[in-house]
């Protein structure tokens, strides 16, 4: 069965559209089956909401958060800010989400939606076939649209399942009140495994435990449920409550995360794979839903340039999107290293600092990575080949240059990266050297 999933940017076009959905509308449904891991808005998924006009309207019911909240074994919290003072990404619920979307569709006369099984057999035993000018599969990671691009010659297909699992469990207010500050995503590492907690409009938190399957397998008893929180999350306990935590831990199994890497994204001119059907990645870097929507909103630049020619505009994006989406995948896969083990790092949070001060005095030469790839719209194998450059010549470059007492040459025109003084980056290179060797070996988070 054909599935075709268009967006609101070819409905605007004149596009004749029609969307097939494998579940029922979301907004009738009684009881919402699939994920419900908290989505993060940022940057690039904002700007597709813009540019259909529907940004505000899932903004205004998203809460932002500024930084990452650590939480230690001890209890100490240790926040670290995401970027300036003015940059946050957005909490927003999942299914909401999805219901505002489709309302946003239903003011277009050019749409419609129609809720199908991909294996629904008519009466008689008739197989639906539906035919179509154009495709978009847009149909998710196990995508039935892609299923049909390995019967290509020349089509590059892997995925990759990682051996941790998520659970999730849910963190009710506490007299009427969020239970934990509202504006921070909040952490617990633990090296090996984690757990985070977004907010939700009804101040609750949803908390999502990551952690190897094999360590998921060896709780069986409600008992070892709680001597696992109570070791290694012990401020959780009480605000999830006990008898809670030993309740829901059971009520579904831990579930899988996948990777998908292919290449390329369409077939001719008249198919064309977007969002997890490309590229599904693990949710540790807050991309999948932003790089998704982006994909809508280059495929609609190229559109424009193009002059709505798929036969033109189908292999470009294919060009365009791979070593974009590509590169996500892997940085968030890297980005689960870092959540659940490097933020215990001392030596890891000063880096931070340094990065945001190099940002301060230089802020359109050295970029901090999350900045490029949460708060621009910087080419993802863009943002991944100047973080590598600026690890491996920008800082050492400015330290030697200090080092040797020479001073940068500083432009005279104000406001351009270098024009500050030299004696900034030499109290940056003394403040460097005087915390390095301090830092230089990790201690166990406290």
């Amino acid at each position: 069965m054909t599935v075709r999933f268009p967006s609101n940017i070819d409905i605007k076009k004149g596009f004749q559209v029609q969307l097939y959905e494998s579940r029922e509308d979301i907004r009738k449904a009684k009881i919402v089956r699939g994920r419900s891991i908290n989505l993060a808005l940022s940057h690039r998924g904002r700007e597709a909401l813009k540019h259909i006009g529907m940004e505000e309207k899932i903004v205004s019911k998203g809460i932002p958060m500024k930084a990452r909240m650590i939480h230690s074994l001890s209890g100490k919290r240790s926040p670290i800010p995401y970027g300036k003072k003015d940059q946050y990404i957005l909490s927003v619920d999942r299914a909401n989400l999805n219901k505002e979307l489709l309302t946003g569709r239903e003011k277009y006369s050019t749409t419609a939606i129609t809720c199908i099984s991909f294996q629904v057999i008519l009466p008689g035993g008739e197989e639906v076939q539906v035919n179509a000018d154009f495709v978009v599969g847009c149909d998710g990671a196990f995508s039935v649209v892609r299923r049909q691009f390995l019967r290509q010659s020349r089509f590059n297909y892997s995925q990759t399942y990682i051996p941790h699992g998520y659970m999730e469990l849910t963190m009710p207010p506490l007299d009427g009140q969020f239970a934990l500050a509202p504006n921070f995503l909040h952490i617990w590492p633990r090296n090996t495994f984690m757990m985070i907690a977004l907010p939700n409009l009804d101040k609750t938190f949803t908390c999502t435990l990551f952690m190897p399957f094999d360590e998921f397998d060896k709780i069986t008893t409600g008992e070892q449920v709680l001597d696992l929180f109570q070791t290694y999350f012990p401020d959780a306990v009480p605000l999830i409550g006990a008898d809670a935590l030993k309740r829901d831990y059971f009520r579904l199994p831990a579930q899988a995360m996948v990777s998908v890497k292919c290449s390329p994204y369409h077939i001719g001119d008249s198919c064309v794979l977007m969002g997890d059907a490309a590229h599904a990645m693990v949710p540790f870097y807050g991309q999948g839903m932003n790089a998704g929507f982006e994909d809508c909103l280059v495929f609609d630049e190229l559109m424009d340039q193009l002059n709505d020619d798929f036969g033109a505009v189908l292999p470009e994006f294919s060009r365009v999107r791979v070593p974009d989406a590509q590169a996500i995948v892997d940085l968030a896969m890297y980005n689960y290293i870092e959540m659940r083990a490097h933020v215990n790092s001392r030596w890891f949070r000063f880096r931070k600092h340094l990065d945001n001060f190099l940002h301060f005095l230089m802020p359109t030469t050295m970029i901090p990575l999350y900045t490029m790839v949460t708060f621009t719209r910087t080419r993802y194998h863009e943002a991944l080949k100047r973080w590598h450059w600026q690890n491996k010549v920008g800082i050492r470059s400015c330290i030697l240059a200090i080092r040797s007492q020479h001073s940068w040459a500083v432009r005279s025109d104000e406001g351009s990266d270098l024009h500050r003084s030299a004696w900034s980056l030499r109290i940056l290179y003394v403040f460097t050297c005087f915390f390095r060797d301090f830092f230089s070996t990790p201690k166990a988070f406290s």
